[in-house]
């Protein structure tokens, strides 16, 4: 052999053990990495592959519902999807995207737009509160980075004839308007936390580890009475249309508890659908607007005359010639009533009779009479916005003033306001709080009047509904109503228009033994109805003789021939 061959062979066998320790280097840095990575240090590749599939995802919580007082619903939370997508995985071709923003109505620039402008997030929402069948077929493209997420979606079943009251939340189901919001720390729930494993579309696998307990919102329970609530808001909005009224405002209440049963507005709101609504379209009128109330308050004027002392049920007001000159300004009546007594001048809703009685008052006295009926106070319902109302001064009265209070002017008041005074009139006397929300007994009040001074008023009331009354359309049959009618000239920027007006009707039933009362307004009625016991008393009527038949409250003023079979 060769030197040459030699030397050869010899290089030959180097290379071959030097790629053989090599190789046997390889396998060995292979094996102690393995073994580093799987049995000395396994929490590095957990940890990396967790970072890639696992995630905390907040649980939403259940908002609690709204019910009426006999567990009807007028507020649900319902499961939706909502649609998002993470700007660094989401990867999708032409027509995957197309198609994805037809579904969402959406353009395929915005989305791409919105990948851009957040490709430093991971989670980006595209669509809130999808419907299922939309949601099932957005989940069908199988478009990576792009996933669904489970939420709730309030819902309204009685929709309009419930909104002003009800109100609605927000698209993060936080109440804005109305109970929603007064209520909405008691309904909304605490979320709870997950850790879920997501797959390779980005959508979390069904299952997962709770970390933190979901704790649902608690439901509520109304006051409201839903039977009361439809037949008031039906009744409310045909006297709207028939009168071509800008609007109106109604409220029932339970005269025992304070209870609110019925309150509606016109025109109402879908809030499941409020595209193009205005905010001023979600205000609560009976809660947030304030009036002058008009004749309606004369009774809280005899009120003060009787508990006074100055007057008696059959003392005698003299209204000859119909008018009364005071201040410089001209009272009048519809016409010369002459000589009457208390219940005619109610029964005639005489103003120069009510003037002459609150002239012959103290300022400081009729003021403190006014205000324990509740006028310029909180109801007690504490519901969002509610307005205060207005009494003015005593010490800045003058005669005028004194004498416009008594029928109704000078002063301000909502629809909910009024009808707690006519409680006051109807219980004896007592000023209770109002409630929104269910009450399982009767709740404190405080006397403000005699029992035996609010009997002769409601008695007197009575006069109103009965022939040659001012509002014997807001009759009930078998049923004794005590009540009053007031027709008020709109304000405007020079005074009193005598082309605007507020028909306005305030009642309570059964006169005998009082159960409900009911204020009904409505706002600038055309055409030559305008009288408040016109236009506004037959809702009064038809409201109440749904509601003693749905109640269950037996009639008082039944015919002889009745009342006779009725005994035997």
């Amino acid at each position: 052999m060769s030197r040459r061959v030699k030397a050869n062979k010899q290089v030959a066998v180097w290379r071959l053990n030097l790629l053989r320790l090599v190789l046997i280097t390889l396998v060995l840095g292979l094996s102690w990495r393995l073994a580093d990575i799987q049995v000395f240090n396994p929490d590095f590749l957990r940890h990396q592959g967790d970072a890639r599939h696992l995630r905390k995802v907040p649980v939403a919580a259940h908002r609690g519902m709204i019910l009426d007082r006999h567990g009807e619903a007028l507020a649900v939370s319902t499961p939706v999807h909502s649609v998002w997508l993470n700007p660094q995985e989401f990867n999708a071709d032409k027509t995957q995207l197309a198609n994805l923003a037809k579904m969402l109505g959406l353009n395929t620039k915005a989305i791409n737009n919105k990948v851009e402008q957040n490709a430093h997030r991971e989670f980006v929402y595209l669509k809130r509160r999808v419907t299922p069948e939309l949601a099932t077929k957005v989940d069908g493209l199988d478009i990576a980075g792009v996933a669904l997420q489970r939420e709730y979606k309030r819902y309204y079943p009685m929709g309009e004839v419930t909104s002003h009251l009800v109100g609605f939340t927000n698209i993060d189901d936080m109440g804005q308007e109305g109970l929603e919001l007064m209520h909405n720390d008691v309904l909304t729930g605490v979320s709870g936390l997950k850790r879920m494993v997501r797959d390779s579309r980005g959508n979390y696998v069904e299952g997962g580890e709770q970390l933190k307990p979901t704790k649902d919102g608690q439901n509520i329970q109304l006051s409201i009475d839903l039977r009361l609530q439809y037949l008031t808001y039906q009744s409310l909005k045909e006297a709207v249309a028939e009168h071509d009224a800008k609007s109106g405002s109604a409220v029932v209440l339970d005269i025992h508890t304070g209870e609110v049963l019925a309150m509606v507005n016109q025109p109402s709101f879908n809030p499941n659908n409020r595209h193009g609504l205005k905010s001023s379209d979600y205000r609560n009128r009976a809660v947030t607007d304030v009036f002058e109330p008009g004749s309606t308050v004369k009774p809280f004027t005899m009120s003060s005359a009787l508990q006074s002392g100055k007057f008696k049920p059959s003392s005698v007001i003299n209204t000859h010639p119909g008018t009364f000159r005071v201040g410089g300004h001209t009272i009048k009546d519809f016409r010369d009533y002459g000589e009457i007594d208390m219940a005619t001048l109610i029964k005639k809703s005489s103003n120069v009779g009510a003037s002459k009685i609150a002239l012959a008052m103290k300022p400081g006295q009729l003021w403190q009479d006014f205000a324990a009926f509740g006028m310029a106070e909180a109801t007690g319902g504490y519901f969002p916005g509610e307005a205060m109302g207005r009494l003015p001064d005593p010490e800045q009265w003058r005669e005028l003033d004194r004498a416009t209070l008594s029928y109704g002017y000078g002063l301000a008041s909502t629809a909910l306001q009024l009808a707690r005074g006519y409680m006051v009139l109807a219980n004896g006397g007592i000023l209770q709080p109002i409630s929104f929300i269910k009450r399982s007994d009767e709740p404190m009040g405080r006397r403000v009047y005699s029992s035996d001074v609010m009997k002769q008023v409601v008695s007197m009331m009575e006069e109103v509904v009965s022939e040659g009354g001012t509002a014997t359309r807001a009759a009930v049959e078998n049923y004794r109503v005590a009540g009053k009618s007031g027709t008020v000239k709109k304000a405007n920027k020079g005074g009193y228009t005598d082309k605007q007006y507020l028909s306005l009707f305030a009642g309570i039933i059964p006169a005998s033994k009082p159960r409900l009362a009911m204020v009904v307004m409505i706002n600038d009625p055309a055409g030559e109805d305008y009288y408040g016991g016109l236009v506004a008393g037959p809702i009064f009527s038809k409201v109440m003789t749904g509601a003693m038949r749905l109640l269950n409250i037996a009639p008082d003023d039944l015919p002889v021939n009745q009342l006779q079979v009725a005994t035997n």
